[in-house]
């Protein structure tokens, strides 16, 4: 289970940690991009629907949209940003000079070629929660004044990724399938103290090979019953039983799979395993266990991991048997990413694909009372996930999960039999 927690004290270098400097940075930037154009778009709408009854003779409106202006970079702290500003057509007439009036980004002035606090503007966000109320202080920033954006503007873009979130837990999955997934709870402290928001997230494998984000909801607590809403909600929505999905043993995801998608096998997170086996073990041995649940994991079939298991009980299980129960108890789903292509098997161990997600960019939340503030910790998690995903790699040999889909037997990592259809072929070509 990963837990996001609230820490101001840390820098964003410490949140990072070696080497995910990088990835901070595209993050930022990408996600900048988009906040950007969503906050123009509804600075337009605003400054619009303001002077929606100003009319002519005719009964023409005098205020409206008018394409966009060229496509521009802004650079940043964190890299050029492109930008395309929405324009608008006003046909009023100031009283004093007798010109035409215009409008005026306050968010992008039309010369504007660079902005040194656009990178600051997520963090700040993240720091002030994404409740309504909040987005004023923290925009101001990224504008350098206080004035700029009306709070219908605000609510505006708030309402706006909420509506995106909810449109994505409601989008059909008739046409993907998913054939590998990997499941975690997600714990964000926001509103009152002891309300927490309990994110389920679904990240899946297509058949093609690449990642995509299934699923993201507030479960309220992290229990069977909440992950049952959520599968049955993506069976009803047309999803097929995942083939193998990989999750934390102490999810209540478990039980509830069981229910919706019984076919579906389990593999059992490495990473978390490891934590909890070494915080059943004295500080002295940790290094010693660490080293030896690592050939377990990492061994190169199923009976060298088997042994390397017994190893493991042997050397341990006398002195501390709750420690190696949890390996000996879960063996079967530890191992059973061995049935699988051996290049998915980096894939298959561990959640990665969520904990880097969250971990690499740690999302904070300010503990809020303002109304909506649960929707809009969804809504924030959805976008920050929207903005990893366009980076997200491939599975390695991405041809061998069509395979897999099509029941192709693999043992210790190497294909043995092809689908009943193509060893036909192969047999009649023979």
């Amino acid at each position: 289970m990963l837990k996001v927690v609230q820490d101001k004290q840390e820098s964003n270098e410490n949140e990072v940690g070696v080497g995910g400097a990088s990835l901070l940075d595209e993050l930022v930037r990408d996600a900048a991009r988009q906040m950007l154009a969503v906050a123009l778009q509804a600075e337009v709408a605003a400054y619009i629907e303001a002077h929606v009854e100003e009319v002519d003779e005719h009964g023409h409106r005098l205020v409206v949209r008018n394409g966009h202006r060229v496509e521009r970079d802004v650079v940043t702290a964190a890299g050029p940003v492109t930008v395309k500003a929405p324009r608008v057509n006003d046909k009023r007439l100031d009283e004093v000079s007798g010109q035409r009036k215009r409008f005026a980004s306050a968010i992008l002035p039309a010369w504007a070629r660079k902005s040194p606090r656009v990178a600051e503007v997520l963090p700040l966000l993240y720091l002030h929660g994404m409740s309504s109320n909040d987005f004023a202080p923290a925009l101001s920033q990224f504008l350098g004044t206080s004035h700029g954006l009306s709070p219908a503007t605000i609510t505006r873009l708030t309402t706006q990724w909420q509506d995106e979130a909810r449109a994505f837990n409601q989008r059909t999955l008739a046409d993907t399938d998913f054939v590998y997934c990997w499941v975690d709870g997600i714990h964000l402290k926001v509103r009152l103290e002891q309300d927490k928001v309990c994110l389920l997230v679904m990240i899946g494998v297509r058949s093609d090979g690449t990642k995509e984000l299934i699923a993201l909801d507030d479960g309220h607590r992290e229990s069977t019953e909440s992950w049952a809403d959520l599968l049955r909600s993506c069976k009803r929505r047309g999803m097929q039983a995942p083939v193998l999905a990989v999750g934390d043993g102490a999810l209540g995801f478990w039980s509830a799979v069981r229910e919706v998608f019984p076919e579906t096998r389990e593999q059992r997170c490495w990473f978390h395993k490891i934590a909890n086996v070494l915080n059943a073990l004295p500080k002295s041995v940790q290094g010693d266990a660490k080293a030896a649940l690592a050939e377990i994991w990492n061994a190169e079939d199923r009976d060298h991991a088997a042994a390397a298991a017994a190893a493991f009980e042997a050397t341990y299980g006398t002195k501390w048997p709750k420690a190696t129960a949890k390996i000996t108890g879960d063996l079967d789903v530890l191992l059973a990413f061995y049935d699988y292509p051996a290049e998915h098997w980096v894939h298959l161990r561990t959640t990665n694909p969520i904990e880097s997600t969250f971990a690499t960019v740690r999302l904070r939340q300010k503990v809020t009372k303002g109304p909506g503030s649960r929707a809009a910790g969804v809504a924030m998690a959805f976008k920050l996930i929207e903005a990893a995903q366009a980076r997200w790699r491939a599975v390695n040999a991405p041809h061998l999960v069509a395979l897999v889909r099509a029941g192709a037997e693999f043992e210790n990592g190497v294909l043995v039999e092809r689908p009943d259809d193509e060893s036909g072929d192969a047999s009649e070509v023979a």
